[in-house]
């Protein structure tokens, strides 16, 4: 078993099934558990996303809105355009408002779970390549 698996595999706020319909922003495989999806009376989606090692999604923006993210298990990557990227553990929140450029995953030995309570839509931008993406925690 993988670096924290068990951990993620078994987060009190459930796996989930494969993302198949935000795949194409992604590289890797990522598991989406929606806890509480947007309705008449809530404009916000929140949703426990599940990563595999390595996998992370493209860079992105939030517009009209923004996206809070709340780590649960294993250890993964935040990063805004222009910063360095953090390691994240269970316990740490990312708050990231409207208009920042970012991405976020697993690290490439570990599975990642986040609760990811997002507001507004998503402009997907481009891939983080495996060359930069490798070196982080080097």
């Amino acid at each position: 078993m993988s670096k924290n698996e068990e951990a993620v595999k078994n987060d009190l706020f459930g796996f989930g099934d494969k993302n198949v319909a935000y795949a194409k922003y992604f590289i890797g495989t990522c598991y989406l558990n929606g806890l509480v999806a947007p309705d008449d009376n809530i404009d916000v989606n929140i949703s426990n996303v599940n990563f595999e090692p390595g996998c992370r999604n493209d860079w992105h923006i939030h517009h009209n809105g923004y996206q809070i993210l709340l780590v649960t298990a294993g250890e993964g990557w935040y990063q805004e355009a222009g910063k360095p990227a953090q390691l994240l553990k269970p316990g740490d929140v990312v708050v990231i408002h409207e208009g920042v450029k970012h991405w976020h995953g697993a690290t490439k030995d570990s599975w990642f779970s986040h609760i990811a309570i997002t507001k507004g839509s998503s402009e997907w931008c481009e891939k983080v390549d495996d060359e930069y993406y490798e070196q982080l925690g080097k």
